[in-house]
């Protein structure tokens, strides 16, 4: 009699892990330099998402964000109005904007690169991450939870930002690259 054994065949979800964004300790932050020489910063607040964490082998993590876009905060009353109109992220018409990893990559020196679609104003263009794990542990509530912070550079342009306003003395109020910073903490999902 012959035996035969069936190879066993590993599960690939096993190791990865659901993060839930915990968006009461999460933010969005912008900077974009005003009048040329000054920057103007702002933030928003109300971000959810999910990340799936394969710690064994990183390109098979990914990230979904998606950020209130009501929640911009710039600490000034009629910016903030005025970024939430038409001629910024038009809130009315689309009200969030969210970023779906689509690769996400070991850079070296424990970061990572998360590559992925950023969508504001209904328009959807590839930007990458340099992503920096921050650490893990447990909140008083018993939750695991784990850190990470992530900055890229874009221009506004890219996604139908357009409105400026020229300078008497040269150049433009606003200009068109603006940094972008995320802080976020996660939940392991239950």
């Amino acid at each position: 009699m012959v035996s035969t054994i069936e190879p066993r065949v590993q599960d690939q979800t096993a190791s990865i892990s659901i993060w839930q964004i915990d968006s009461s300790h999460s933010v969005a932050e912008f900077a974009v330099k005003h009048l040329v020489f000054a920057t103007a910063k702002g933030r928003f607040g109300g971000m959810s998402g999910t990340i799936q964490l394969d710690e064994a082998d990183p390109s098979r993590s990914k990230a979904a964000v998606e950020i209130d876009a009501a929640t911009v905060d710039s600490r000034d009353e009629k910016r903030d109005a005025h970024l939430r109109s038409a001629e910024f992220f038009d809130v009315e018409n689309h009200p969030t904007l969210s970023f779906q990893s689509t690769r996400v990559e070991a850079a070296g020196d424990g970061t990572l690169t998360a590559t992925g679609n950023l969508t504001m104003r209904g328009v959807s263009r590839p930007v990458t991450l340099a992503v920096s794990y921050n650490g893990r542990g447990t909140n008083p509530w018993g939750q695991e939870v784990i850190s990470y912070s992530g900055r890229t550079e874009v221009n506004r342009k890219d996604w139908g930002l357009e409105w400026n306003a020229p300078l008497e003395a040269g150049g433009v109020l606003v200009a068109d690259t603006v940094q972008i910073a995320l802080e976020i903490e996660a939940a392991r999902a239950a």
